[in-house]
Parts: C-alpha cells; structure tokens; sequence
C-alpha cells in the first residue's frame, strides 16, 4: 500500500497556519529585502519597488560609506590624548553605544537572571510574591521605565538631591548628565527592566531537571555550586540559547528606554542605531535604510552561527 504524501498530511493545521505564513513572508521577509535593496539606493521618500526605479537610483556602498564616516553613527579615533600624560583609545557614537548596552546588559541580565533563579529554586517561602514582586518591571513599558530613571538619575531632584538633602553634600550622582557614564545609567535601567524575566526563563529550566539528578549528587558528595556549574548548566543549554538570543535582540533594538529617559544626551552622547534610523528615515532614506541593513547584519552575526550549530547537532 503506497504511503501518502507528507505534503497531504494535516492539511487541516497548514491552512490554519497558512495567513500567518502569509504573513512572515510578505512583511518580515519581503520588509527585509525591501529594506536590503533600497539601502543602496539614493531615494528620498518611501517607494514602491520597481526594477526601473531601483536601477535609477543605484549609488553602490556610498550610504555605507557615508554611514561610517558619519561621527554620529560611529567616530573611533585610534588613540586619544586625555589630560598630560594619560593615553586612551576610545569610540563614539550610536553603533559604539549599542555595543556597550548590548554587552553589558546581556551578560549582567543574563548573570542576574540565573542568580536569582538560583534562589527562588531553593523552594523559600513566599516564592509566588518574590517572583511576581521580580517580574513586575518587566510588565511595564520601557518609556515607563525610562522616565521612573530618569527621575532617579536626575541630579536636581532625584536621587542626588535627596542625599544631598540628609546632610551628604558631596555626594555625586549625574550619570544621565555625564557622558563618560550615561550609557551605563541606560544599562542600570534596562537590567532593572528585564531581569525579571531571565530569571523566570531560567527558573523554569531549573524545575525541568531531574530530581534523582540533585539526589545522585548529594550522595556522590558534590557541593551545590559545582552541581549547578558543571551539571546543571550544561543540562540548560537551551533555555540558556534562547535566553541569549531574546535579551541580544532586545538589546541591539533598544529605542523608546535610551528616547524616555536621556532621548540620546547628552548631546548625542547615548544614541543609538534605531534613533539615529528613526530620526533619518524622512530626512535621508537610503542612509537610513542602510543603517537598518548594518543593524540586521549584526544580529546575522549573532543568530546564523547558532542556527547552524543547533541544525547540525540535530543532523548528527
């Protein structure tokens, strides 16, 4: 009897699925190669694609090249002179900031999330109050939480003042006013917001490891510590993967925290690629659109290894 063709099979899911199939592929793939296409393109408006029209406007690598010869976008001198005898190298700029957050942010969220998951499986009482009380910044929105820290941060009445007012007089909080430091005061706020949520990721990684796996350690003598290192860990690669991946594209698109609580100052000390996008998308579209590509490009660099990582496990 001749088997039927797996193409026929569940017919009744793939039409359920199939609007939304629709759906990626005519807005977040088409959306894509639109943008891709058009970011060598000298456009000024929004278009619609027409071979003739992308043909006309071709100009090449030159919004790229303009991009990175942009100092707003990024201006990395290789050496510069701080004071009388001290050397520093230093970048600039919306791509140099995000790359700051990015890191920071992914590995202390990351860092956090696991801790404190660590904690809460330790079966203590009151768990459901702690999780929900761990989880609740994550429940707001980003302009919310950027202009809760922005009153926080603010030197003339927040906490600075306050300090200052019980008698501290020296003492100095201005990172939303110091360039040197705000986009650490960004990353303090983005942590705040999203570690919650890490930790609830992690948490339930942990509850899915076998019992008899804490008990055969107990037994064998090994310490907790080195138990949640060397084997529970590993065990949660995963959870771990998918973690990183979500916090990583959160970070590298991070727009309404960095416009609600600094809006990029100051100056444009803590500007980012999707204000610098957001603020050129009318003035200079083809800039704009290329600024988009590099964005893409950078989470490809991210996602594609993974991708193939986690394929060719599965093929072996």
């Amino acid at each position: 009897m001749d088997r039927p063709n797996p193409l026929f099979r569940n017919l009744n899911s793939k039409f359920a699925a199939l609007p939304m199939m629709l759906i990626v592929l005519v807005v977040f793939v088409g959306g894509t190669l639109w943008t891709v296409l058009f970011s060598f393109t000298n456009i000024k408006i929004v278009p619609i694609f027409s071979p003739k029209e992308w043909i006309d406007g071709f100009v090449g690598f030159a919004n790229y090249t303009r991009l990175f010869n942009t100092d707003r976008w990024m201006n990395c001198p290789i050496i510069t002179h701080i004071g009388q005898s001290d050397w520093k190298a230093s970048c600039t700029g919306a791509l140099p900031n995000v790359a700051t957050y990015a890191v920071l942010s992914v590995t202390l969220s990351i860092g956090l999330g696991f801790l404190l998951a660590v904690m809460m499986d330790q079966k203590i009482r009151a768990e459901g109050v702690f999780r929900t009380i761990y989880l609740y910044p994550f429940a707001l929105s980003f302009i919310v939480t950027g202009h809760v820290w922005a009153w926080i941060m603010s030197p003339e009445y927040g906490l600075q003042h306050a300090i200052r007012e019980m008698g501290w007089t020296s003492f100095t909080f201005d990172w939303i006013a110091d360039r040197q430091m705000v986009m650490y005061a960004i990353v303090i706020a983005g942590i705040w917001q999203g570690t919650g949520f890490v930790m609830a990721l992690m948490l339930a990684g942990l509850r899915g490891i076998d019992e008899d796996i804490w008990k055969a350690a107990r037994v064998d003598g090994i310490p907790a510590w080195r138990t949640y290192i060397q084997i529970v860990l590993p065990m949660m690669r995963p959870v771990m993967v998918t973690t990183f991946v979500i916090v990583a594209a959160g970070a590298v698109r991070v727009y309404d925290l960095v416009v609600a609580l600094t809006d990029g100052g100051p100056g444009i000390a803590s500007d980012v690629p999707t204000r610098y996008v957001y603020q050129n998308f009318s003035a200079n579209l083809g800039q704009s659109l290329a600024a988009s590509t590099v964005m893409l490009a950078t989470m490809a660099v991210v996602l594609i290894p993974w991708i193939r990582m986690e394929f060719s496990k599965k093929r072996t």
